[in-house]
């Protein structure tokens, strides 16, 4: 059983984004569920991957403000 650390649930338009930062007994990751009028699938990012995340998601929104 993964313990939840942190939970935050945005909805962007017809969807809803949860990120859970859980923890068991390998590690830290974070899960990032989206729930799609009832369809739901996931990504997990071990948590030494997280900065790296971050890193390339700045970019691309940068690279979105530059473009719109």
């Amino acid at each position: 059983m993964d313990d939840i650390i942190k939970s935050e649930t945005i909805g962007v338009e017809r969807k809803n984004f949860i990120f859970d930062l859980r923890e068991n007994p390998r590690g830290r990751f974070l899960r990032i569920t989206e729930d799609a009028n009832g369809r739901r699938d996931a990504i997990v990012i071990p948590a030494p991957g997280l900065e790296e995340f971050r890193r390339v998601l700045d970019e691309i929104i940068e690279a979105d403000h530059q473009a719109g």
